[in-house]
Parts: structure tokens; sequence; C-alpha cells
């Protein structure tokens, strides 16, 4: 007789499993939002009143803020809700760097390892700052640096003006300035191509212009570009602040083997973008022309030049080209630069001869890798132009 199983008809209990984490909420990143953004999200998420977006705002904006503690006229209950929905995403100084003439170039430290980097550019007249939108570039231009490194990714609109912010902090500190904002110019010059970068261009460019923020004038804005003529169109719709164009040569064939863009946006297509961008009056389009030696850099070229600005308020840059290790080019020698300024100006074309700022420390045009910093082999974007 076989033994019967006590109870084998009944279930075994299930299995207690323990209840799952929830999920992490997904800070809001306020430093990248406009004051209009700031204040939608702290009265319909946070339940606040309307005012504490001015002072959140002004706390992040003109007295550069890092930290929702440093807000002193915020409640501690809101300081705490805003640690628990929101963050101000940091810069950390990584390096940095001071040139015979007075530049300084810092290295910024992302939070996901990134490197970027600003040049501060002091003269009598003005504090002017290098900007960077974008972690690498990926326009590959052949003269540049910053282009060997390809496109890691875009930065956010807070990690825009978030440079800007630390060097006006690094500026008051070290002339012992008592100005929230001793920067008067910025040119978005940097590491990036901006308008590929374009909307998280236009939104640094309202918070940097904002009353209740840094309040730069759109006089004292410069944003180049190496020619991505649909943006070319909407930058002059949607924003206000000057316009820069980096021609570097005077026919298809020279830009094509410099510049890959050409190849998508010939001179003739880009030249035609200018003509009919909308100028305040007084206003002219910077074409900034790095000098190479024996490439583009002849009469013939500075000819070639006139006729193709013909028609356009322009004055050009002409810029001494910053020699990279590798590349395969050299600067043009002075006297052969000031005879192109001088064919130019014979024809009616204002040209000056830009002043290199922060050659001996890899911070002059061109020159921005991230030495040290950033891995050039490592795997870029693939770039997705409009």
């Amino acid at each position: 007789m076989q033994n019967e199983l006590p109870n084998a008809d009944l279930e075994s209990p299930a299995p207690v499993l323990p209840t799952p984490a929830p999920a992490p909420v997904k800070l809001t990143e306020v430093s990248s939002l406009t004051l209009e953004g700031l204040t939608r999200f702290l009265t319909e998420e946070l339940g606040e009143r309307s005012f504490r977006a001015g002072q959140l705002y002004r706390w992040m904006h003109q007295r550069g803020a890092t930290s929702f503690d440093e807000m002193t006229d915020l409640s501690k209950a809101l300081r705490e809700k805003l640690k628990q929905r929101a963050e101000i995403v940091p810069l950390v100084k990584d390096a940095e760097q001071r040139s015979v003439d007075g530049t300084i170039k810092y290295r910024w430290k992302t939070r996901d390892g990134r490197y970027i980097e600003s040049v501060y550019m002091p003269s009598e007249d003005r504090k002017t700052l290098c900007v960077s939108t974008q972690v690498g570039c990926a326009m590959a231009c052949t003269f540049c640096m910053t282009g060997t490194l390809g496109l890691k990714r875009n930065l956010t609109p807070g990690e825009i003006v978030a440079q800007v912010h630390a060097v006006n902090r690094e500026v008051r500190k070290n002339e012992g300035l008592e100005t929230l904002r001793p920067l008067s110019n910025l040119v978005f010059m940097g590491m990036g191509e901006p308008l590929h970068n374009f909307e998280n261009l236009k939104t640094s460019l309202a918070i940097l212009q904002s009353q209740d923020g840094p309040n730069f004038s759109h006089r004292h804005i410069t944003v180049s570009t190496v020619g991505l003529v649909p943006m070319i169109e909407r930058f002059g719709q949607e924003t206000d602040v000057k316009l820069a164009i980096s021609l570097n040569a005077s026919t298809d064939e020279q830009r094509s083997k410099t510049m890959p863009v050409n190849r998508k946006w010939n001179i003739a297509a880009l030249l035609d973008a200018c003509r009919k961008f909308p100028l305040r009056q007084g206003r002219r389009i910077t074409f900034e022309y790095v000098l190479l030696r024996d490439f583009n850099d002849t009469d013939e070229d500075a000819a070639r030049l006139i006729q193709l600005l013909e028609g356009i308020p322009a004055k050009v840059n002409l810029i001494p080209y910053n020699e990279n290790p590798g590349l395969g080019f050299q600067t043009t020698m002075d006297q052969r630069a000031e005879r192109f300024r001088e064919l130019l100006c014979e024809g009616h074309v204002a040209a000056f001869i830009r002043q290199n700022r922060g050659r001996d420390i890899a911070g002059a045009c061109g020159q921005l890798a991230n030495r040290g910093g950033e891995n050039a082999s490592e795997s870029s974007q693939s770039p997705e132009l409009p």
C-alpha cells in the first residue's frame, strides 16, 4: 500500500516577491529653461506661485548660483522640493591655461565626463568670451583641430549658459570686480557648429539676453557658422544677434577640399542665403577668412573674394592660420596677409587682420581640441544636417 502524501490536493502558497522600487523621478534641468518655461514648471508641476520663478531664474542667471542652497530668499521647503524635482546642470573646471597675451582657456568637465573648452579674451575696451555649443564637431573642416574629434553630443542650453556664468565668476575673482556680469561680449565660435544645435542655441540666447538674466545686448553677441544654409534663414528670423560666416575660400574647389559642408551647400547657395539675411540698419555680416599659405592667399583669391561679396553688407576678418600639428597647413606670412587686406580694401571691401589670441595655449581659432581630455578615437555621432 502506497503512502499518501498529506495535503497533496492543496496548493502551495505563492512566494512573497519583493516590492519593486519606485522608478527614479526624472529631474527637470531648470537651468535650461527660459523664464516662461520655468514659470510653467513651478506653477504646474510644483504648485508654486509664479513670482517664485523670477526669484529662481535671477539666482541662476544673474548671480550664477549653482545650487538651490544658495537661494536664501526661497523657503527651505521650496528648496527641498526643488532638490527632489529639479537640477542645475554643473560644469566643473578641469583645467586652466593662461597666455602671455592675457587670454585664458578653460576646460570644463560635464556631468557625463565629457570635456569642452571656452576662451576668455580681455582687452582695454571689452571682455569677450568664446563659447562652445557642442562636444566636438561634425563639420570636419580639415584645418580645424575640433573637427578631428567628431561630434560627441550637443550641449544643453544650461551647459552653454553655464560657461558664461562660470567665467563671470572667474573674472570677478581674478580681477577683483564686484559687478555680477563683467563679460561684455560673447562669440559663439568655440567647439561645435552653433546652427547644428539650433534649438539649444536659441534657448541659450533667450536666457543670455533676458532682462532677468545676464541681459546681454544683441549688439554684443555674434554667432559663427560654417554655412548650414537652411538654418541661416531660421537664425535670421528667430534671433536678433550678429551673424558671422566661416568662408575661408574663394572657389568651390578650395572650399570643398577644406570644408566638407560645401559639397552640400556651395558658395553660391551660401552667399544667396546671406543676401536674403535680415540685417538691422547699419549691420554687416562678418566673413571669416582663414589665410592658408599658398592655398587661398593669392592676389587672385582676393580679386575673386571681392566679386563674391558684391552686394552684401560685409566686413572680412582675415585670420592668419593657427598651425595645428598633423593637419598639413601653414600660416600665411605677415607681409602676404597685409597685401591681401589691402587688395580687399581697394575693392571697397572692409577688411581687418584679426589679432590672434591664445595661440601659445592652443586657445586660438581652430585650436580647441581638449588636449588631455576628450579622446578623438571615441565613437562619434553621425551628423544629421538640415
